[in-house]
C-alpha cells in the first residue's frame, strides 16, 4: 500500500515537471513533508508540538509566495529545443562542474569522511538530483508532446535524456540512503532538501532561463518565499527530533519490543544487579539511563 502511494507521488511529481517551472516545482516539495506530520498526527497518533505547526504555516505560506511570483512555462514545440537549451555553453559549464564535483566527492572524500560529515552523501545527492530534474523536465515534456501527437521517440535525444535520468536517478538513491542509515533523518532530511532544491533552481535558471522574464521584484520574492519554506522546513524536522528526544528523557517512551522492555528495566536482571553492586545506583536510575542510549 505504502509503495503504491510512493509510486503515484512520484508519477505526479514527474508530470507536474512537464508541465510547470522547475523553480515553481521543486520548492513545492516541501509540502509533502506537511501531509507526512498531519497525517502522523492523526493516523500514527504522533503529537505534533507547536513549533511543528508554525513550520508547517511557513511552509504554507512561502509555497504561496512562490506560486503567486513564479515564472510562466515557455511553450516548447520539440525535444530538439531542449537539447539546444542543453548544450549551451553556460549549462554545460555547470553540467561540467557537477559531474568533477562528484567524483571528486564519491572518490576523495567519500571513502575518508563520508560517515563522519553528513555533507558528503547529501552533497553527491543534491549534485545529481540538479542534473535528474532537468533531464526529467525534458524528458517529461518529450512525453507530453508525443501523447499530443508530436512523436518525440524518433529523436536520440530523447532517449539521451531516459538515460540520464536512470543513471542520475540510481545514483542519487544510492548515496540517500547511505546518508539516511549513517545520520540521522533529521539531520539528513533539512539539508538535502536545502542542497537539493537550491542547486535545481540554479540548473533550471541556467538551461531553461526560468529569470530572464520576470522583473527584480519577482524573483525577490520567489527567493523571500523560498527562504520562508526552507525556514520552515528546518523548524518543522527540529521540533520532530526535540519531540523524540524529549520523550526519551522523560521516561515515557516504551518500547516496541515487551521483551526489551522487560530486559530493560527487569530488576532481577543479573547484569542490572551487578551494575547496582558497583555504582551502587538505584535500578529506576540505571533503567532510565538505558531507555535513554535505547
Amino acid at each position: 500500500m505504502i509503495f503504491d502511494i510512493v509510486i503515484v507521488g512520484e508519477i505526479a511529481n514527474f508530470v507536474a515537471y512537464a508541465f510547470a517551472p522547475a523553480v515553481l516545482v521543486t520548492p513545492l516539495g516541501a509540502l509533502s513533508i506537511i501531509v507526512s506530520a498531519v497525517l502522523a498526527h492523526f493516523i500514527l497518533k504522533e503529537r505534533l508540538h507547536r513549533l511543528g505547526v508554525l513550520g508547517c504555516v511557513m511552509c504554507i505560506a512561502g509555497s504561496i509566495i512562490i506560486v503567486i511570483h513564479a515564472p510562466k512555462e515557455h511553450s516548447i514545440t520539440s525535444v530538439l529545443e531542449i537539447w539546444s537549451m542543453a548544450t549551451q555553453p553556460a549549462f554545460l559549464l555547470y553540467v561540467g562542474s557537477v559531474v568533477v564535483l562528484v567524483f571528486i566527492l564519491v572518490f576523495h572524500f567519500a571513502p575518508q569522511c563520508g560517515h563522519t560529515n553528513v555533507l558528503v552523501f547529501t552533497g553527491i545527492c543534491s549534485l545529481m538530483g540538479s542534473l535528474s530534474v532537468m533531464s526529467v523536465k525534458a524528458l517529461g515534456t518529450a512525453l507530453k508532446l508525443t501523447f499530443e501527437g508530436k512523436n518525440q521517440l524518433i529523436y536520440p535525444e530523447t532517449w539521451f535524456f531516459m538515460l540520464v535520468v536512470a543513471t542520475c536517478v540510481i545514483t542519487q538513491m544510492n548515496y540517500l540512503n547511505k546518508a539516511l542509515d549513517t545520520f540521522n533523518t533529521a539531520v539528513v532530511s533539512p539539508i538535502y532538501y536545502v542542497m537539493f532544491t537550491t542547486l535545481a533552481i540554479i540548473a533550471s535558471v541556467i538551461m531553461f532561463k526560468d529569470w530572464d522574464d520576470q522583473s527584480g521584484g519577482a524573483i525577490l520574492s520567489e527567493i523571500c518565499g523560498f527562504i520562508v519554506v526552507l525556514c520552515g522546513t528546518i523548524l518543522l524536522h527540529s521540533t520532530k527530533e526535540f519531540e523524540r528526544s524529549s520523550s526519551f528523557r522523560g521516561g515515557s517512551y516504551m518500547p516496541v519490543s515487551p521483551s526489551l522492555s522487560a530486559r530493560l528495566c527487569s530488576g532481577g536482571n543479573g547484569e542490572l544487579e551487578k551494575h547496582e553492586e558497583e555504582d551502587g545506583s538505584p535500578s529506576e536510575e540505571i533503567c532510565l539511563r538505558r531507555q535513554e542510549l535505547y
